[in-house]
C-alpha cells in the first residue's frame, strides 16, 4: 500500500502532478510540487499577487505554468514567472550606463517594439534553445492581480484535497522546443550561428564599450581637474591633461578649516587637553612676572643716591 502524502507540509500546499510517459521512460510518474504564498524578507509591488513555487520539475518553462494555472486550476491569469538562478544565465552585455535620448530627436527604427533592440543586438548568440532547471528548483510567479493569485493558491489545494489529476506539459505540447535527441541537433546547429548575425552581435557589443570607455575617461578627466572637499587632486592612472587652478584648492581648503571649526571640544579629552594647556599656560605666565619682580628688587637694591 503506497504512503499517504500529506496535503500540507509547513506553510507549502503540496500539489501532485502526473507526468505523461516517455519513450526513454514509458510509466506514469508523480512530482510533487509545494506552492505557498511568496513571502520574502524585503517585500515589493508584486508580492502580494506572486506564489512561491518548491521543487518544479526540470523541464518547466513559462508556457508550462501558464498552462498549468489557466487550463487547469481555475483559469488564473500568470504575467510572468522568476525562476531560480535566470539573472546569472542571462546574455552578457557590455556594462554601459542607459542614455537619454535628447530632446525633439526621432527615436531609431526598433525602439517602440517594430525590430531589434541595440541591447538585444548586442546579447551574444543562444546555444540552447531551451533552458532545463536543476532539482528541486524554485520559482516565483507573479499573476496578474491578487484575486487571481489566491483563486490559484485556492484550486490547488482543491485539487490536491479531492485527488484532482493534474496532468504536467498538457496544452503545451508543440509551444515549447522539443527535448531529447532534437535538443541536442538544435544545439549543435545554434553552435555555428550565421557570420553575419554574428558580427551584427559583436559590432553593437564593441560600439557599447567603446561608449561605456569613453564615459569613465571622462569622469576620470574631471576627477583629475577638480579638487574634492578636503582640497585635493585625486591621482588617477593616465596624468592629468592640465594644472589643477590654485584658487579653487585653497577655496576646498579655507572651507575645510571652516567646517573643522566648533569640533575642538567635541570630545571628553579634548576639554581636558584644553584646561591643562590653560592651566600651564598660567603658571609660565606667572613665573615670567615673578622673575620680573625678582630683578626689578635687584635693580632697586643696588641703586645709591648721591
Amino acid at each position: 500500500m503506497a504512503p499517504k502524502v500529506p496535503l500540507k507540509v509547513a506553510d507549502y500546499t503540496v500539489l501532485p502532478l502526473a507526468v505523461p510517459p516517455l519513450l526513454t521512460y514509458p510509466k506514469q510518474t508523480t512530482h510533487y510540487l509545494y506552492l505557498r504564498q511568496h513571502n520574502p524578507k524585503v517585500a515589493d509591488a508584486d508580492t502580494p499577487r506572486s506564489l512561491f513555487l518548491v521543487n518544479i520539475p526540470i523541464d518547466t518553462t513559462e508556457a508550462h505554468i501558464r498552462s498549468l494555472f489557466a487550463d487547469q486550476l481555475g483559469g488564473a491569469r500568470v504575467e510572468y514567472a522568476e525562476f531560480e538562478g535566470a539573472r546569472s544565465s542571462r546574455k552578457t552585455t557590455a556594462p554601459v550606463a542607459p542614455s537619454v535620448p535628447a530632446k525633439g530627436r526621432k527615436r531609431k527604427r526598433g525602439q517602440d517594439g517594430g525590430g531589434e533592440d541595440e541591447e538585444d543586438v548586442a546579447k551574444l548568440p543562444e546555444t540552447w534553445d531551451r533552458e532545463l532547471r536543476r532539482s528541486g528548483s524554485t520559482a516565483v510567479v507573479v499573476f496578474v492581480d491578487r484575486a487571481s493569485a489566491e483563486m490559484a493558491l485556492k484550486e490547488a489545494r482543491r485539487a490536491a484535497k479531492g485527488g484532482k489529476e493534474v496532468v504536467w506539459g498538457k496544452g503545451v505540447e508543440g509551444k515549447v522546443p522539443a527535448l531529447g535527441s532534437a535538443r541536442y541537433l538544435q544545439h549543435h546547429t545554434l553552435r555555428y550561428p550565421d557570420k553575419l548575425a554574428l558580427q551584427r552581435s559583436i559590432d553593437a557589443y564593441m560600439t557599447r564599450f567603446a561608449a561605456s570607455e569613453a564615459s569613465r575617461s571622462r569622469a576620470l578627466a574631471r576627477q583629475r581637474q577638480v579638487p574634492d572637499e578636503d582640497g585635493f587632486i585625486t591621482v588617477t592612472r593616465g596624468g592629468r591633461t592640465g594644472p589643477a587652478r590654485l584658487e579653487e584648492a585653497q577655496q576646498k581648503a579655507e572651507e575645510q578649516k571652516e567646517k573643522q571649526k566648533g569640533k575642538e571640544d567635541f570630545y571628553r579629552f579634548q576639554t581636558r587637553e584644553k584646561k591643562k594647556q590653560r592651566a600651564g599656560e598660567l603658571v609660565r605666565a606667572f613665573e615670567q612676572d615673578r622673575r620680573k619682580v625678582e630683578e626689578m628688587r635687584r635693580k632697586r637694591g643696588r641703586f645709591k643716591p648721591m
